[in-house]
Order: C-alpha cells, then structure tokens, then sequence
C-alpha cells in the first residue's frame, strides 16, 4: 500500500437534484409524501432529498413491472435482441462513467479513484458480459426412452424483486439487473436507504438507452419498502445482498410464498500465509483486503492466518502498513480509504474494539476529519478462535491476525466461521495451492491475490454467507426457469 500521499487535486461533487420513485417509465412522488435527507459521509452535511416509499409504492411499481412482463416487448424480443440492448446500456454508462463515479463517490463516501475504476469497470462490465451471453439463451433437444419429440425452453421466470446494500450500490444492483434483463424479467429495485442516489440515476439512463417502459422500476426507502417487496405477491423470485440477520427475514418472508431467492449474505474471509509464501506480495493483499472499500466488503479479507514461522515478521509489517494508509476525503485522488457510509456504521467497528478482544497493534480509533465517519485502519493481534472479533461481521477496516502451525490447522481456523464468502492462501507450492483450495468451504477463493472479481467470474457463499450465485452463466442461470414439451410420435 503507498505510505505516503501524492500531491492531491479535488474533484467537485454533482449537483444532484432531489430524487423521486421511478415507476412504469416515468418519475412520481411516494404515495404518502414521505421524504428522507441523504447524508454525505465524508462530512456529514446533507447532499439531496429522495422519496421515502413504502408498500404502496412497492405495490404500483410491482404492478407496473406485471404489466410490462405480461404486456411488453421485452419479454418477447429474442434473446439476442435483448443482448443488444444490453450492450447499448453499456455504452451508455460509459459516457457516463465520471458523472455515475462522482455520484457515487458522494454518496457512499468510497474514495472518488476507487469509484472510478472498480465500481464503474464493474458496473459496465456487468451489462457488457450479459450482453454477449443473453444470446446463449436456448434450450435443448433430448433423447428419451419412448417415441416422441422432446426438447427443454429456457425461460424468464417474471417480476424479479432486487434489494441492494449500501457499501457497492452500483455493482451489486447490476449484478441482478444485468442478468435479470438479460433473461427476459422485468425488476423493481429497492436500493439502499443511505446510499440511493445512482440507483435513481441508472434507472433513466437505461431508459435513455432503449429499455422500455416498465422493465426497471427503483422505490427508494426503507425496511417498510424491502419487507413489501419481498411479501409481494406479484413477485417471482427475490434477489438480496446485505446482512445474514436481514436477509434471514426476507428468505422467510419469501419462503411463505414459494418465492425462489438467492442471498448473498456476510463474510468473515481468512486469507492464510503459509511459510513459503512470497511475504511481501501476501502483506501488500493482507492490507488491502481488509482495507479495500473501507472494510465494508462482504468478501474482506478480515481474517489473516499466519505460519508461526512467520506471525512476528508479518504482524510488524501489517503494524508499519496500516498507520500509512492514506486515509482521508474521498474527493482526493490519492485516498484509499474514505469514511464509513454512515454513524451506526462508525458505531458499530467501535462497539467491537471496545470488547477488548486481541492486543490493538494499528489503529484502534476513530478519526476527526471534517466531521466525517472516520475509522483508523485496525490490526489485532493475538486473538482467540470464538472470539466475537473473529466470529462475527464486523464490516469496517478491522483485521484479526492468528497464527497456526500445520495445514490441516489452518484450514480448520479459515473454515471455522458460520460464514463461507470468500477465502485465500498465499504459497509458492501449487499443490498446496490447489489441494487447500479444494478444502476451503467457500464461493470464490484467492490465490496468491485478493479481491479479483469479474462479471464472467461467480461469487456466492456456503453456510451463513447464503446461496445462489451471481455473475457468470451461473449468475444468468439464476433468473431463468426451464420447461420440458414433449410431442409423440406414434
């Protein structure tokens, strides 16, 4: 990581105008009139107002998705056609690329390079590779044992309810629009009640660039909103990344109905250094792995496991490391990390260290920078296996560092968790590589890197970190229902 920060030069933040419910193609009020400031967290001043919905929002933007399902082109265009306009829509967001990043810079307080290059590249990418895959969308021939004809349809399976976190609104959000559209669904979209404000913004950009009317609804608010969306009758298959305790709630509420899920849930990922490992690359994916996106990443590396050999030598350089990383406003170029996305989040890391779990060898403190929700990068050391630091999402910079001494240990540490997000193992011996890996209990496992993520790439989790999978043809798998016809010929 840079220990030291580069001259700086300020970006200005966007003009945003207040935000309204866009339902069946064009923008309205909340039935009830209700309203919520958004909170730019780099300073804590208000940036803009959004609509507060509610089930009566969730209700006419369900129907207007209905409409466009039962009614519309899209469901009927061909696979390929929908592809195409999938790739306009990518087009379309990178013209677009500086102003979505500013925005979402803004809101989420994600410094403005990061934006730029993950949350953007993401985002484009996600319409770019469902665009080219949409035309894979075929079913098959089958041989049976009878005289007949039989072959399968792949199909959509209908109105597709979306509710996004806060910490990546645009990634996580097109990582179901994308392959929802590109199956033929139509989607309401509940995003994030303290991060709304690119939702909004994609939802008229997609429109802009062919999607018709009705296909993508956004109901900005609540939990009011993400408890209707998910109880919706007219709902065929629910879509939700966030915390394992809400996610619980909306599976039930959706399981009452036989609604069809996939939850990608929380994390609590263990990278593992072993003695061969190549030191300084493993310190330099340690640090940003529990750093990247201030630590509210469900996939952070916040668990690092190290050979005992080597506990002393990595623990001191992880120590020298997080007091320089630049942490600061997120509108200079140089920042890496910015300001949690809102107060109960600064509140919740410090409820965490405050238990005194592991000796406090980096950080350990919150910051006073422009009246931001700052959090010092954080290392503790020394910590024991059910602690709650090591048990529990915490979801800020905060990393436990263990040591072990055999393989089998070390992955019975890394697999100790109900949680299986994400996983790593840094080693120089490819068997171990791959025979650690194969023992890993998670969706998606590093090797010698961390946080390498791609739109053809599938993420999803084992135990408490959910299930089903997005991105990949796995991801557009997801949103597709399959038929059997079977024609005699006797």
């Amino acid at each position: 990581m840079t220990q030291t920060q580069e001259p700086v030069r300020e970006t200005s933040a966007p003009a945003v105008a207040p935000g309204r419910l866009y339902i069946g193609g064009g923008w309205r009020d909340a039935v009830a009139g209700r309203r919520r400031d958004v909170i730019n967290p780099a300073n804590g001043t208000r940036i803009t107002t959004v609509a507060e919905g509610d089930a009566a929002d969730i209700n006419a933007a369900v129907i207007a998705a209905r409409v466009a399902f039962d009614e519309g082109p899209w469901p009927r265009l061909s696979a390929r056609e929908r592809g195409d306009v999938l790739l306009k829509i990518a087009a379309t967001l990178q013209e677009h690329r500086e102003e979505l990043a500013q925005l979402e810079s803004i809101d989420t307080g994600k410094p403005i390079t990061f934006a730029r290059m993950v949350d953007l590249g993401d985002t484009v990418d996600h319409f770019t590779y469902y665009g080219g895959l949409a035309g894979t969308v075929e079913g098959a021939t089958r041989s049976i044992r009878r005289p007949g004809f039989a072959y399968t349809l792949r199909e959509p399976i209908g109105v597709v309810g979306a509710i996004s976190p806060f910490n990546f609104p645009l990634i996580l959000s097109t990582s179901k629009i994308a392959p929802a559209l590109a199956a033929g669904n139509t989607v309401v979209h509940k995003p994030a009640e303290d991060t709304p404000l690119t939702a909004l913004r994609l939802a008229e950009l997609l429109t802009e660039a062919g999607l018709p009317d009705g296909v993508l609804n956004v109901v900005t608010g609540g939990g009011a909103a993400g408890a209707a969306l998910a109880e919706h009758p007219g709902v065929d298959k629910i879509a939700f990344t966030g915390s394992t305790a809400t996610g619980a709630k909306v599976a039930t509420a959706a399981a009452a109905r036989v609604t069809p899920t996939t939850m990608e849930l929380g994390g609590k990922s263990a990278q593992i250094i072993f003695a061969d490992a190549d030191v300084a690359r493993a310190i330099e994916a340690a640090v940003g792995g529990f750093v990247f996106n201030t630590g509210q990443f469900c996939m952070g590396g916040t668990r690092l496991l190290v050979h005992r050999d080597l506990y002393d030598t990595v623990l001191g350089a992880l120590a020298e490391a997080a007091t320089h990383v630049p942490v600061g406003d997120p509108r200079q170029e140089s920042t890496v990390v910015g300001p949690m996305a809102g107060p109960h989040h600064l509140e919740n890391v410090e409820r965490y260290i405050a238990l005194g779990e592991g000796r406090v060898v980096a950080g350990g403190h919150r910051l006073d920078i422009d009246g931001g929700y700052y959090y010092a990068p954080t290392v503790l050391a020394d910590v024991a296996d059910d602690a709650r630091v090591v048990q529990e999402e915490i979801f800020g910079p905060v990393l436990t560092v263990q040591r072990f001494d055999t393989e089998d240990e070390a992955v019975a540490m890394a697999n100790g968790t109900p949680y299986g997000l994400a996983a790593g193992l840094h080693t120089n011996d490819v068997a171990r590589a791959h025979r650690v890996a194969a023992k890993l209990r998670a969706g998606i496992v590093w090797v010698n890197s961390w946080a390498v993520l791609d739109a053809a790439l599938p993420f999803g989790g084992y135990g408490r970190s959910g299930h089903g999978r997005e991105n990949g043809p796995e991801g557009l798998d997801e949103y597709l229902q399959t038929k059997s016809v079977y024609l005699p010929t006797d």
